[in-house]
């Protein structure tokens, strides 16, 4: 109805420019009323998450309650869709009572401009704990339509030996940073298992809280793809695209999936992450977000009828989304039997992980999934782990993992863009390879935005889990030497 009257509203101007302007200014209104809409009620899901978990200290009870919900007691403690109905409150159970929602009293300085901390920011403990909520707990809250498809936990899940090394550096950088969760584990032992201070951010983390990946779910797509071809859904690496309707036309069409797989599609001219405007064409004034949209909406917009350039390295999120999406294709509905084959089965994780959609309501042959998983700091290791087991075991997916270690590409990015937890000279199917002082040795490596970094030694049995919430070049710069290449590098003796 809006749109009718907008566009009725502009017909009956006639000079062109100024129609122009009006659609421009008329855009950006409702764009910024959206925008404020959406933090309204993101305000209004934590506040709701801080008062029925009982966060009592970080409430104003003070003040008169902001809202109300309606609540059972058979609900589990933390908010999930088992006890959440469509409008974000509790179902009416027998034991009908109303709790009220009291504002919360933390000091949060919010990024008006994305999702997520702003790099550059130095955010206060408060802020942290809004974000903690907003990547972590938030997701279940929402519509669950959001969640793709959840993978239940196996029923004998790996179990690790923990032997624990006491490190006074790793405890400090734990107290000082962003970081959530750091795990060491060599020869079947996990030697380091710390979580950040109760007085930081500990309170809010539990065995089973669900850690989003970032972009650590580019090397996961990668491990998905590499198990679609092992299932004969798809030829190999060298086969191209050819057969996927919404990417005709585009210059990803016919192009083979290892290009894909290196981010070297030849797409720079219209993916850029690292510029205001990440397909480089303008939406009105508006910052598109193809993250937020599907496949077939940001080819049409911005993809139709273009080439590729030179085949160069150009990391970007929108290539590991054509590639989940691919995989949902040409598996169909074996996709989520496959999910479950990949992570239940084999990987036998122990909390229940999510895979995402992203936010556009239209149907998933448009390629609506988001490569995005949540997962537990624990079934992360698991994963990696997976991994690891596959190479040595030269499964078939372990000689697609050799393979695309094999045909990394040089990143030839120098000191540019990439924060230095990530900076590594060679790029291979979603991961990072040859980092600083370990390019004698084959490591696969997953990293993310906010510092998360995996990284798996797979000829020497040694594997890093970092969760993290922020990392810049200031205050929540981490020791990335430290951290993640001492111990790859030298075991358990980077340790004190």
């Amino acid at each position: 109805m809006m749109k009718i009257i907008i566009d009725n509203f502009i017909k009956r101007i006639k000079n062109y420019n100024m129609r122009k302007i009006l659609l421009i200014i008329l855009l950006s209104n409702l764009f910024s009323n959206t925008l404020l809409s959406n933090e309204s009620h993101k305000k209004m899901l934590f506040n709701r998450w801080l008062n029925i978990n009982g966060y009592e200290k970080y409430l104003d009870k003070t003040s008169d309650p902001v809202d109300i919900v309606l609540d059972r007691s058979l609900c589990k403690p933390e908010i999930t869709w088992e006890c959440v109905g469509s409008d974000g409150n509790y179902i009416l159970g027998k034991d009908r009572k109303s709790t009220p929602i009291y504002p919360n009293n933390l000091n949060i300085k919010l990024n008006k401009n994305k999702n997520n901390l702003g790099y550059n920011s130095n955010p206060n403990r408060d802020t942290l704990v809004y974000y903690l909520w907003n990547y972590s707990y938030r997701l279940p809250m929402l519509h669950p339509r959001l969640i793709f498809h959840e993978i239940k936990p196996s029923k004998n899940s790996i179990k690790f030996k923990i032997n624990p090394i006491e490190d006074k550096f790793v405890k400090k950088q734990l107290k000082t940073k962003g970081i959530l969760s750091y795990l060491y584990f060599q020869d079947d032992n996990v030697l380091v298992d710390e979580i950040s201070p109760k007085d930081r951010l500990g309170e809010f983390i539990k065995e089973d809280t669900k850690f989003i990946s970032m972009s650590m779910n580019k090397s996961v797509t990668s491990y998905i793809l590499g198990h679609a071809i092992c299932g004969g859904y798809i030829e190999g690496i060298d086969s191209k695209i050819n057969d996927w309707p919404i990417i005709q036309n585009s210059l990803y069409d016919n192009q083979k999936l290892i290009n894909f797989l290196n981010m070297t599609t030849g797409d720079q001219k219209y993916i850029n992450e690292y510029k205001k405007n990440a397909t480089g064409r303008p939406l009105a004034n508006l910052k598109y977000e193809f993250e937020d949209e599907d496949i077939k909406r940001t080819i049409k917009l911005f993809l139709k009828d273009t080439n590729p350039s030179k085949k160069i390295y150009n990391y970007n999120g929108f290539i590991t989304q054509l590639i989940i999406n691919y995989v949902h294709f040409k598996t169909g509905d074996d996709f989520k039997k496959l999910l479950d084959k990949i992570f239940r089965d084999k990987v036998k994780i122990k909390h229940s992980m999510d895979i995402v959609r992203s936010t556009t309501a239209a149907p998933d042959n448009y390629g609506t999934l988001h490569p995005m998983i949540r997962a537990t700091r624990y079934d992360y290791l698991r994963i990696a782990k997976a991994i690891m087991d596959d190479y040595q075991n030269d499964t078939c997916v372990g000689k697609y993992l050799k393979e695309i270690h094999k045909r990394r590409i040089p990143k030839k990015l120098g000191d540019r863009n990439e924060p230095y937890f990530n900076r590594t000279k060679s790029y291979g199917g979603q991961f990072h390879m040859d980092y600083p002082g370990l390019e004698n040795r084959v490591i696969f490596g997953l990293g993310g935005y906010g510092g998360n970094a995996i990284l798996i030694d797979v000829e020497n049995s040694r594997i890093v889990v970092l969760n993290s919430i922020h990392y810049n070049n200031d205050r929540f710069k981490y020791n990335h030497k430290k951290l993640l290449i001492d111990p790859i590098k030298n075991g358990k003796k980077a340790f004190r």
